[in-house]
Protein backbone atom coordinates (compact mmCIF):
# COMPACT_ATOMS: atom_id res chain seq x y z
CA UNK A 1 0.00 0.00 0.00
CA UNK A 2 1.28 3.74 -0.82
CA UNK A 3 2.18 5.94 1.47
CA UNK A 4 -0.50 8.25 0.48
CA UNK A 5 -2.79 5.75 -0.55
CA UNK A 6 -6.24 6.62 0.91
CA UNK A 7 -5.31 9.58 2.52
CA UNK A 8 -8.28 12.31 1.37
CA UNK A 9 -7.17 15.16 -0.05
CA UNK A 10 -8.31 18.57 1.56
CA UNK A 11 -11.19 20.72 -0.54
CA UNK A 12 -10.10 23.58 -1.55
CA UNK A 13 -11.87 26.80 -1.87
CA UNK A 14 -12.50 29.05 -4.25
CA UNK A 15 -10.58 32.01 -4.68
CA UNK A 16 -13.30 34.60 -5.87
CA UNK A 17 -11.94 38.20 -6.19
CA UNK A 18 -14.55 40.53 -4.14
CA UNK A 19 -15.50 43.34 -6.62
CA UNK A 20 -15.44 46.52 -4.36
CA UNK A 21 -16.39 49.79 -5.75
CA UNK A 22 -13.23 51.62 -4.10
CA UNK A 23 -11.26 53.21 -6.19
CA UNK A 24 -7.61 52.09 -6.96
CA UNK A 25 -4.38 54.28 -6.29
CA UNK A 26 -6.23 55.91 -2.94
CA UNK A 27 -4.23 54.08 -0.48
CA UNK A 28 -0.58 53.13 -0.04
CA UNK A 29 1.42 51.06 2.73
CA UNK A 30 3.79 52.17 4.17
CA UNK A 31 6.85 49.99 3.38
CA UNK A 32 8.61 50.65 6.66
CA UNK A 33 5.67 50.84 9.88
CA UNK A 34 3.17 49.04 7.52
CA UNK A 35 0.45 52.20 8.17
CA UNK A 36 -1.78 52.59 5.29
CA UNK A 37 -1.85 55.83 3.97
CA UNK A 38 -4.03 58.14 2.25
CA UNK A 39 -2.28 59.40 -1.35
CA UNK A 40 -3.32 62.70 -1.71
CA UNK A 41 -1.89 63.17 1.92
CA UNK A 42 1.34 62.05 0.89
CA UNK A 43 1.42 64.34 -2.08
CA UNK A 44 1.01 67.62 0.79
CA UNK A 45 4.23 66.28 2.57
CA UNK A 46 6.43 65.25 -0.90
CA UNK A 47 5.72 61.48 -0.07
CA UNK A 48 6.80 61.03 3.12
CA UNK A 49 5.08 58.86 5.82
CA UNK A 50 3.78 61.11 8.92
CA UNK A 51 4.32 58.32 11.20
CA UNK A 52 7.41 57.03 11.00
CA UNK A 53 9.57 59.27 8.20
CA UNK A 54 9.94 57.25 5.53
CA UNK A 55 10.26 58.84 2.22
CA UNK A 56 8.89 57.01 -0.65
CA UNK A 57 10.42 58.18 -3.72
CA UNK A 58 9.62 60.65 -6.11
CA UNK A 59 9.25 61.05 -9.49
CA UNK A 60 11.69 63.32 -11.85
CA UNK A 61 8.82 65.81 -11.79
CA UNK A 62 7.67 65.75 -8.31
CA UNK A 63 11.93 66.56 -7.97
CA UNK A 64 11.51 69.69 -9.81
CA UNK A 65 8.63 70.93 -7.69
CA UNK A 66 10.36 70.16 -4.41
CA UNK A 67 13.78 71.76 -5.04
CA UNK A 68 13.16 74.69 -7.85
CA UNK A 69 11.13 77.93 -7.24
CA UNK A 70 7.93 77.68 -8.67
CA UNK A 71 7.77 78.82 -12.30
CA UNK A 72 11.86 79.13 -12.82
CA UNK A 73 12.55 75.97 -14.26
CA UNK A 74 13.24 76.20 -18.27
CA UNK A 75 13.51 72.05 -19.25
CA UNK A 76 15.88 71.50 -22.01
CA UNK A 77 16.61 68.45 -23.83
CA UNK A 78 13.37 67.02 -23.68
CA UNK A 79 13.15 65.37 -26.95
CA UNK A 80 16.75 63.10 -26.66
CA UNK A 81 16.26 59.60 -27.11
CA UNK A 82 18.44 56.87 -27.50
CA UNK A 83 18.99 55.09 -30.74
CA UNK A 84 19.35 51.86 -29.70
CA UNK A 85 23.24 51.58 -31.25
CA UNK A 86 23.72 48.01 -30.21
CA UNK A 87 20.16 46.44 -31.17
CA UNK A 88 19.88 44.54 -28.41
CA UNK A 89 17.54 42.01 -27.33
CA UNK A 90 17.31 39.63 -24.31
CA UNK A 91 13.88 38.74 -22.80
CA UNK A 92 12.17 41.32 -25.45
CA UNK A 93 13.92 44.09 -27.47
CA UNK A 94 15.33 47.19 -26.05
CA UNK A 95 12.94 49.40 -27.99
CA UNK A 96 10.12 47.62 -26.70
CA UNK A 97 11.68 48.21 -23.18
CA UNK A 98 12.05 51.62 -24.32
CA UNK A 99 8.43 52.52 -25.51
CA UNK A 100 7.48 50.79 -22.12
CA UNK A 101 9.03 53.24 -19.95
CA UNK A 102 7.52 56.07 -22.18
CA UNK A 103 3.96 54.78 -21.85
CA UNK A 104 4.55 54.74 -17.99
CA UNK A 105 6.29 58.03 -17.00
CA UNK A 106 5.90 60.23 -20.72
CA UNK A 107 9.25 60.80 -20.97
CA UNK A 108 11.89 60.29 -23.60
CA UNK A 109 14.35 59.29 -21.21
CA UNK A 110 15.22 58.64 -17.30
CA UNK A 111 16.96 62.26 -16.66
CA UNK A 112 15.03 65.87 -16.61
CA UNK A 113 17.98 68.69 -17.37
CA UNK A 114 17.15 72.54 -16.92
CA UNK A 115 17.96 75.89 -15.74
CA UNK A 116 16.08 76.99 -12.65
CA UNK A 117 16.17 78.68 -9.48
CA UNK A 118 16.85 78.05 -5.82
CA UNK A 119 15.19 80.22 -3.04
CA UNK A 120 16.07 83.06 -6.01
CA UNK A 121 19.23 82.07 -7.00
CA UNK A 122 20.07 80.56 -10.38
CA UNK A 123 21.16 76.64 -10.76
CA UNK A 124 22.03 74.10 -13.93
CA UNK A 125 19.89 71.21 -12.65
CA UNK A 126 19.59 67.55 -13.52
CA UNK A 127 17.07 65.10 -11.92
CA UNK A 128 17.03 61.21 -12.74
CA UNK A 129 14.04 59.43 -12.69
CA UNK A 130 13.83 55.77 -11.55
CA UNK A 131 10.29 54.91 -12.95
CA UNK A 132 12.42 55.32 -16.44
CA UNK A 133 14.19 51.64 -16.87
CA UNK A 134 15.47 51.95 -12.73
CA UNK A 135 17.00 55.44 -14.14
CA UNK A 136 19.87 53.55 -15.38
CA UNK A 137 22.60 55.76 -17.60
CA UNK A 138 22.82 55.90 -20.70
CA UNK A 139 24.15 57.72 -23.96
CA UNK A 140 21.37 59.78 -23.56
CA UNK A 141 21.72 60.61 -19.56
CA UNK A 142 25.62 60.67 -19.51
CA UNK A 143 24.71 63.21 -22.28
CA UNK A 144 22.65 65.44 -20.27
CA UNK A 145 24.87 65.36 -16.95
CA UNK A 146 27.70 66.74 -18.40
CA UNK A 147 24.82 69.13 -20.53
CA UNK A 148 24.32 70.20 -16.80
CA UNK A 149 27.58 70.71 -15.65
CA UNK A 150 28.74 72.25 -18.81
CA UNK A 151 26.33 75.08 -18.94
CA UNK A 152 26.99 75.58 -14.82
CA UNK A 153 30.41 76.16 -16.10
CA UNK A 154 29.57 78.48 -18.72
CA UNK A 155 27.07 80.48 -16.78
CA UNK A 156 29.36 80.31 -13.58
CA UNK A 157 26.07 79.19 -11.92
CA UNK A 158 26.17 75.92 -9.54
CA UNK A 159 25.19 72.48 -10.60
CA UNK A 160 22.95 70.14 -8.92
CA UNK A 161 22.38 66.72 -9.75
CA UNK A 162 19.59 64.24 -8.22
CA UNK A 163 21.01 60.79 -8.06
CA UNK A 164 18.84 57.81 -8.38
CA UNK A 165 19.77 54.91 -10.32
CA UNK A 166 20.09 51.05 -10.71
CA UNK A 167 23.73 52.03 -12.39
CA UNK A 168 24.50 51.77 -15.86
CA UNK A 169 22.30 51.14 -18.95
CA UNK A 170 23.49 47.40 -20.03
CA UNK A 171 21.20 47.49 -22.77
CA UNK A 172 24.00 50.03 -24.37
CA UNK A 173 27.04 47.53 -23.15
CA UNK A 174 30.44 49.77 -23.03
CA UNK A 175 28.39 52.88 -24.44
CA UNK A 176 27.06 53.33 -21.09
CA UNK A 177 29.96 52.88 -18.93
CA UNK A 178 32.20 55.52 -21.35
CA UNK A 179 29.61 57.55 -19.75
CA UNK A 180 31.25 57.16 -16.01
CA UNK A 181 34.49 59.04 -17.99
CA UNK A 182 32.51 61.42 -19.41
CA UNK A 183 30.43 62.90 -16.63
CA UNK A 184 33.66 62.58 -14.44
CA UNK A 185 35.30 64.92 -16.96
CA UNK A 186 32.64 67.32 -17.04
CA UNK A 187 32.43 67.55 -13.04
CA UNK A 188 36.87 67.98 -12.72
CA UNK A 189 36.36 70.90 -15.19
CA UNK A 190 34.04 72.79 -12.67
CA UNK A 191 36.09 71.48 -9.61
CA UNK A 192 39.38 73.59 -11.88
CA UNK A 193 36.82 76.62 -12.37
CA UNK A 194 36.34 76.51 -8.58
CA UNK A 195 31.97 76.23 -9.22
CA UNK A 196 30.25 74.26 -6.82
CA UNK A 197 28.60 71.25 -7.66
CA UNK A 198 25.92 69.72 -5.15
CA UNK A 199 24.89 66.16 -5.13
CA UNK A 200 21.78 65.18 -4.03
CA UNK A 201 21.70 60.85 -3.07
CA UNK A 202 18.58 59.29 -3.42
CA UNK A 203 17.40 55.75 -2.44
CA UNK A 204 18.86 54.06 -4.54
CA UNK A 205 21.81 55.37 -5.73
CA UNK A 206 23.98 52.48 -7.31
CA UNK A 207 26.46 51.00 -9.61
CA UNK A 208 27.76 52.98 -12.27
CA UNK A 209 26.78 56.39 -11.16
CA UNK A 210 27.72 56.07 -7.73
CA UNK A 211 30.83 55.06 -9.12
CA UNK A 212 31.35 58.09 -11.30
CA UNK A 213 29.74 61.80 -10.77
CA UNK A 214 27.77 60.93 -7.89
CA UNK A 215 30.25 60.76 -5.17
CA UNK A 216 31.77 63.47 -6.75
CA UNK A 217 30.32 66.39 -5.21
CA UNK A 218 31.86 69.72 -3.45
CA UNK A 219 29.13 68.40 -1.01
CA UNK A 220 27.27 65.28 -1.18
CA UNK A 221 23.97 65.32 0.55
CA UNK A 222 21.31 62.32 0.94
CA UNK A 223 17.90 61.55 2.28
CA UNK A 224 17.52 59.54 5.37
CA UNK A 225 17.92 55.27 4.85
CA UNK A 226 18.93 55.87 1.34
CA UNK A 227 20.50 53.07 -0.24
CA UNK A 228 24.05 53.73 -2.04
CA UNK A 229 27.33 51.65 -3.06
CA UNK A 230 27.96 50.51 -6.13
CA UNK A 231 27.13 46.62 -5.56
CA UNK A 232 23.96 45.55 -3.41
CA UNK A 233 24.73 44.09 0.07
CA UNK A 234 23.79 40.39 -1.16
CA UNK A 235 26.43 40.78 -3.92
CA UNK A 236 28.94 41.96 -1.69
CA UNK A 237 28.28 39.20 1.08
CA UNK A 238 28.06 36.28 -1.48
CA UNK A 239 31.50 37.67 -2.59
CA UNK A 240 33.32 38.51 0.70
CA UNK A 241 31.54 35.56 2.36
CA UNK A 242 30.85 37.59 5.52
CA UNK A 243 27.89 39.14 7.42
CA UNK A 244 27.87 42.83 6.76
CA UNK A 245 27.00 45.42 9.59
CA UNK A 246 23.49 46.25 10.55
CA UNK A 247 22.36 49.18 7.97
CA UNK A 248 25.69 49.04 5.84
CA UNK A 249 25.11 51.06 2.22
CA UNK A 250 22.59 53.24 4.09
CA UNK A 251 22.46 56.94 4.39
CA UNK A 252 23.49 57.06 8.24
CA UNK A 253 26.08 54.12 7.48
CA UNK A 254 28.01 56.08 5.15
CA UNK A 255 27.93 59.21 7.11
CA UNK A 256 29.66 57.81 10.17
CA UNK A 257 32.30 56.21 7.60
CA UNK A 258 32.88 59.57 5.55
CA UNK A 259 31.67 58.98 1.92
CA UNK A 260 28.03 61.43 2.72
CA UNK A 261 28.65 65.09 4.06
CA UNK A 262 24.77 65.19 5.28
CA UNK A 263 22.15 63.96 5.76
CA UNK A 264 18.93 66.07 5.10
CA UNK A 265 15.34 65.30 5.53
CA UNK A 266 13.02 66.13 2.45
CA UNK A 267 11.26 68.60 3.78
CA UNK A 268 14.67 71.02 4.79
CA UNK A 269 16.29 69.71 1.61
CA UNK A 270 15.52 72.94 -0.59
CA UNK A 271 16.54 75.14 2.40
CA UNK A 272 19.65 72.95 2.53
CA UNK A 273 20.70 73.27 -1.07
CA UNK A 274 20.25 77.18 -0.94
CA UNK A 275 22.49 77.49 2.36
CA UNK A 276 25.08 75.84 0.51
CA UNK A 277 24.87 77.71 -2.39
CA UNK A 278 24.98 80.66 -0.20
CA UNK A 279 28.41 79.64 1.13
CA UNK A 280 29.90 78.69 -2.09
CA UNK A 281 28.94 81.98 -3.47
CA UNK A 282 30.63 83.71 -0.57
CA UNK A 283 34.22 81.73 -1.27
Amino acid sequence: MGWFEGVKSPKLKSSKKTVTSTPSGLWKKCNSCGEILQTNKLKDTFQVCPYCDHHFRLSAVERVDLIIDPGSFVLTGQNLTTTDPLNFHDKKSYKDRLDQALEKTGLNDGTLCGLGKVEGQEVSLAVMNFQFMGGSMGVVTGEKIAWVMDQAYERKIPAIVVCCSGGARMQEGILSLMQMGKTSASRQRLRNAGIPFISILTDPTTGGVAASFAMLGDVNIAEPKALIGFAGPRVIEQSIRQTLPEGFQRSEFLKDHGFVDRIAHRHVLKSEISFFISMFQKH
